[in-house]
């Protein structure tokens, strides 16, 4: 299910005017349009979906999004968290894309759905965005 179909308000369903389309996306999205969005990469094969969308509270921003890869019926399935700026949303086909092999990914710093990591430790930060080749975002000096 994509963000269109999922909103519920019908922010992305207006006609579109003057080369503008009429509501607030893409540039501004709802979160519970974009959690459950299927995430390709640029090879188009199906790397999973979003399952979560984090933020950082005390920054005000997004910070990762979670991405579930594998598994069958939800079982077996990892759980990665992703930053945000290295997802891409692809208007066209209404999903997002993740610059990143289906092998890496499978080797990728994950988690198991009871276990989720602290996502607040600097390290474990600085670990995932070097992962994905992006870069941490400095914000609001923690508490």
């Amino acid at each position: 299910m994509n963000y269109t179909e999922r909103d519920t308000y019908g922010m992305y369903k207006g006609e579109s005017h003057a080369g503008a389309s009429a509501g607030p996306g893409p540039e501004l999205m709802g979160v519970d349009t974009l959690v459950g969005n299927d995430v390709y990469n640029q090879s188009d094969e199906k790397l999973g979906d979003i399952k979560e969308i984090m933020l950082d509270m005390r920054s005000g921003t997004v910070a990762y999004a979670v991405l579930s890869f594998g598994g069958f019926l939800s079982m077996g399935e990892k759980l990665f968290a992703v930053p945000w700026t290295a997802l891409t949303l692809d208007t066209e086909n209404k999903r997002f894309v993740l610059n990143v092999e289906k092998e890496r990914l499978e080797n990728a710093p994950g988690f198991d759905k009871d276990q989720w990591p602290d996502m607040g430790d600097p390290t474990w930060e600085k670990d995932i965005h070097a992962y994905y080749g992006t870069e941490t975002v400095v914000d609001a000096p923690r508490h």
